[in-house]
C-alpha cells in the first residue's frame, strides 16, 4: 500500500491521466483559429454533444452530494440534485436558440442584441466569477471524497490527531442520541464539543495537495487542446462517470446480504425495507425534507430552468454542435442521463444507511468510506478506478467551464482594449485567462471549510441577467436602457445592498426584528415499526434508565415497540431564519446573530403586515424565489415601454439570424429565414412549432414521468 492505495490502484490512475494528457497534446495540433479553440470548429455531432452536456452537468459533487443527503434524509434527499428534472423538456426548445446565436460566448449575445460592449463586458465579469465559485464546489467534493478513500490507519496518527478523532467520535455519538434522554452533563459536553468542532478525517494527502494536483492536470490538457480536447475527454470521462454510478451498488447489496443473510438484489432490497424505518422510503413529503413541498419544487424548477440557460457554459455546449439538431439532442439526452444516474447515487445512499448508520462521523464521507470498505479488499484496482471516475466527473466540468470563461474574458473584456491582434495572440490570451480561472477556483476551495452554500447562491445569481436574455430573445421592444435598468437594479437590490448593509452596519445582525424565525411545528406520522425503529426505541429506554433519578422524574419512560405494530412518530420541525441567507447562529458569547446576507424582499413583506413567521419555511423560500425571478422582468418591461426601441437595423440583423435554422455551419449570407411567426405584425418573436419541436417536447415530458417512475420503483422494490 502507498498512501492508502494499492499498486494496482496507482497503475489505473497513471494510465487514466496519461490518456487524457495525450488527448490534450494531440488536439493542440488542430487549433488554427479562435473558433477552433473556443468551440472546436463547431463540428461535434449528437454523440459528442451528449457527453459534453452530460459531463458539464455532472461534477464530483453529484455522487458524493446525493449519497450524503440520502444517507441523512432517506430517498427524499435525492431532490437535492433532481429539482431541475422538470425543466429539462424546456431545453429541447432553447438549445436550438443558443446554436442559432452563432456567437462565441454568451457575452457576445448581449453585444449583438443590445449593441452594447459594456453590457457584454459586465456579463463576462459576473459570469466568470460565478463559474469560478461553481467549480470550487466540485473541487471541494472530490478532495473530501478522495481523502476519505486514503484515510490514515490509527497506528499512524499523531497524539494530537488521535485526541481530535476521539473527540469527533464522541461528538458524533452524542449528536446521534435523542437529546431529551441525555443527562445534564452530557448536554453540556455536547455543547462544548460543538464549539470545538474537532477534526474527524486524517488522510495521507492534504486537501491543498489534491486540489492543486487536479488543477494542474486539467490546466495542461485543456490549455493545450481547447474545447476539442475537452469534448474528447468528456466522452471518455462520461463513460467513467457511468461506471462510477453503477460500480458500488452490487458490492453494497452483497455486503448487506453478508450481514443479514441471503443472496441477490431482491434479498438485499428486502433487508432494506425490513430494517429501515418507513420514512426513509418517502420520496415526497418526508418529515426529514418537509421543505421540499410541491410548490417549492415548482418554483425552484422554474427559476433553475430560466437561469440555467443564461449561464455562460450552456452556450458553449450547444454552440459547439454541428447544427441545432445535434445541439438539442445532445443537450437534452445528456441532461436526462444525469437525472437517471442521480437515482443510482441515491441507491448507494440508502444502502449506506443500513451498512454504516451510526458508524460514519461525517456524512460527507459516505461515498469515500463505502469505496474503501467495499472495493479495496478485492485488490483489483477498483479504488483507483473510482478515484479516476470522481476526478473525471470534476475535470469534465472544469474543462468546459475553463473554455467558457477564457472565451468570455478574451472576447468581451480583452479584445475591446487590445484589438487587431493575430488569432495566435488571442488563443494564447485565452490559455492564460483559462489557467487563471482554474487557479482562482482552486484558491477559493482552499480558503473555505464548507462552501456548499455557494452552489445555491450561484444558481440564483444569474437572475440578474435572466430578463435581459429571455425578453431580448423574444420581445423587440426590449432595449439597451431597459436591459441596463433590469441588470443594475436586480444586482443592487438583491445582492449588493444586502451584502453591504451588514458590512457597514454590523449591529443589524443582532437586531431582534431581523432574528425572526419560522414557528416550530410538530408533524406526526403513523409508521409501521421496523427493526431499526425497535432498536432505536430500546436504546432510548436504556438511555432513560441511565439518567439520574431526579432527571427521570422530568421525562416519562419511552414505551417498548414491537415489529409490525403501527406507531405515531412525532417530528419537531426546526425553526429557521426568515431574513438571513445562512440562517441565525449562536456566537461564542451566547448571543444570536444573522449570518450571510439579508433578504430585503422578505423583510419588506414582513414590515407591510404579512407575518412570515406563521408561514412554513418552504412557503417563504417560494415567495423569495418568485420575487427574484419576476422583479427583473417587471423592471425591463416598464422601462422599455417608456423609452425608445433600439435601432431597427440592429434588431433586424439579430432577429433575422434567430429566424434562420443553423445547419452544419452554413453561411447566413443571402439565406432565407426558415421560421414562421406565431404573432405576425407584433413585437413578439414567438415561432410556430414544427413536428420535430412538438414530438421532441412531448417525448421529453414523457421521459420526466419515466424518471419519476424509476425513482418510485427504487423505493418499492423488495418491499
Amino acid at each position: 500500500m502507498i498512501f492508502g492505495l494499492s499498486h494496482v490502484d496507482i497503475i489505473v490512475l497513471i494510465i487514466y491521466f496519461a490518456i487524457i494528457l495525450y488527448i490534450g497534446v494531440r488536439s493542440s495540433f488542430a487549433i488554427k483559429k479562435e473558433e477552433d479553440y473556443f468551440l472546436g470548429g463547431r463540428k461535434f455531432g449528437k454523440l459528442f454533444s451528449t457527453f459534453a452536456s452530460f459531463g458539464q452537468a455532472t461534477s464530483a459533487d453529484g455522487p458524493a452530494g446525493v449519497a450524503t443527503t440520502t444517507f441523512k434524509n432517506g430517498a427524499s434527499g435525492i431532490w437535492s440534485s433532481l429539482l431541475m428534472l422538470f425543466a429539462t423538456p424546456l431545453f429541447w426548445i432553447t438549445a436550438p436558440w443558443l446554436r442559432r446565436l452563432r456567437v462565441t460566448t454568451m457575452g457576445d449575445f448581449y453585444n449583438d442584441r443590445y449593441d452594447s460592449r459594456k453590457l457584454a463586458a459586465t456579463y463576462a465579469l459576473v459570469g466568470s466569477i460565478g463559474m469560478m465559485g461553481l467549480l470550487s464546489v466540485g473541487y471541494k467534493a472530490v478532495t473530501t471524497t478522495a481523502m476519505a478513500m486514503t484515510v490514515k490507519a490509527d497506528t499512524e496518527l499523531t497524539a494530537d490527531e488521535k485526541m481530535q478523532k476521539a473527540k469527533s467520535e464522541r461528538l458524533f455519538m452524542l449528536s446521534s442520541e435523542n437529546f431529551n434522554y441525555l443527562s445534564a452533563a452530557e448536554k453540556e459536553e455536547l455543547k462544548t464539543l460543538r464549539k470545538e468542532e474537532p477534526r474527524a478525517l486524517f488522510s495521507y494527502f492534504s486537501e491543498n495537495m489534491l486540489v492543486w494536483s487536479i488543477c494542474f492536470v486539467v490546466l495542461i490538457y485543456t490549455v493545450l487542446g481547447g474545447l476539442e480536447a475537452a469534448f474528447y475527454t468528456d466522452l471518455l470521462q462520461g463513460i467513467f462517470i457511468i461506471l462510477l454510478s453503477f460500480i458500488l451498488i452490487p458490492f453494497a447489496w452483497e455486503a448487506i446480504n453478508d450481514l443479514y443473510g441471503g443472496s441477490g438484489m431482491m434479498q438485499a432490497l428486502g433487508h432494506l425495507h425490513e430494517r429501515l424505518p418507513e420514512n426513509y422510503f418517502e420520496i415526497f413529503g418526508s418529515p426529514a425534507t418537509i421543505d421540499f413541498t410541491w410548490y417549492y419544487i415548482i418554483a425552484a424548477a422554474v427559476v433553475s430552468g430560466m437561469t440555467v440557460v443564461v449561464q455562460p457554459n450552456q452556450l458553449v455546449t450547444a454552440g459547439a454542435a454541428r447544427n441545432e439538431d445535434a445541439a438539442r439532442t445532445g443537450f437534452v439526452t445528456g441532461t436526462f442521463m444525469k437525472r437517471i444516474i442521480t437515482i443510482l447515487w441515491g441507491m448507494v445512499g440508502l444502502c449506506a444507511i443500513l451498512l454504516y448508520g451510526g458508524k460514519i462521523v461525517n456524512s460527507d464521507l459516505v461515498w469515500g468510506h463505502a469505496t474503501r470498505d467495499l472495493l479495496a479488499p478485492l485488490n483489483m484496482g477498483l479504488v483507483g478506478l473510482m478515484l479516476a471516475s470522481l476526478m473525471a466527473a470534476l475535470m469534465s466540468t472544469a474543462d468546459c467551464l475553463m473554455i467558457t470563461v477564457s472565451g468570455l474574458i478574451v472576447n468581451n473584456l480583452y479584445k475591446p482594449f487590445v484589438s487587431k491582434k493575430s488569432a495566435k495572440h488571442y488563443i494564447w490570451a485565452a490559455r492564460i485567462s483559462g489557467a487563471a480561472f482554474l487557479i482562482g477556483a482552486a484558491i477559493i476551495t482552499t480558503q473555505f471549510d464548507n462552501i456548499l452554500q455557494i452552489l445555491k447562491f450561484i444558481w440564483e445569481f444569474f437572475v440578474i441577467f435572466v430578463a435581459a436574455f429571455w425578453l431580448g430573445l423574444k420581445w423587440r421592444r426590449a432595449n439597451r436602457k431597459a436591459a441596463w435598468a433590469s441588470v443594475s437594479l436586480t444586482f443592487l437590490i438583491f445582492y449588493l445592498v444586502p451584502m453591504l448593509i451588514p458590512a457597514f452596519f454590523p449591529g443589524i445582525r443582532t437586531n431582534k426584528d431581523l432574528l425572526k424565525m419560522t414557528q416550530s411545528k410538530i408533524v406526526t406520522r403513523d409508521y409501521e415499526a421496523k427493526i431499526l425503529d425497535i432498536e432505536s426505541r430500546d436504546h432510548e429506554i436504556a438511555q432513560w434508565e441511565n439518567l439520574p433519578v431526579v432527571e427521570q422524574q422530568k421525562i416519562s419512560r419511552p414505551e417498548s415497540l414491537h415489529k409490525g405494530e403501527t406507531t405515531a412518530v412525532s417530528y419537531a420541525m426546526p425553526q429557521k431564519s426568515i431574513f438571513w441567507s445562512k440562517g441565525v447562529k449562536t456566537g461564542k458569547d451566547e448571543k444570536m446573530y444573522g449570518s450571510g446576507y439579508i433578504f430585503l424582499e422578505l423583510y419588506v413583506l414582513d414590515k407591510l403586515g404579512w407575518d412570515l413567521s406563521h408561514n412554513p419555511y418552504a412557503l417563504n423560500e417560494t415567495i423569495r424565489l418568485s420575487i427574484r425571478l419576476l422583479f427583473p422582468f417587471l423592471v425591463l418591461i416598464l422601462v422599455a415601454l417608456f423609452t425608445k426601441p433600439d435601432s431597427p437595423e440592429v434588431l433586424n440583423r439579430f432577429y433575422s439570424k434567430m429566424r434562420t435554422r443553423a445547419n452544419d455551419n452554413e453561411s447566413l449570407l443571402n439565406k432565407p429565414t426558415t421560421e414562421t411567426l406565431l404573432f405576425p405584425g407584433s413585437a413578439w418573436e414567438f415561432y410556430k412549432w414544427n413536428k420535430k419541436d412538438s414530438i421532441g417536447f412531448l417525448l421529453s415530458c414523457l421521459m420526466v414521468l419515466l424518471i419519476i417512475g424509476l425513482l418510485y420503483l427504487m423505493v418499492v422494490l423488495g418491499k
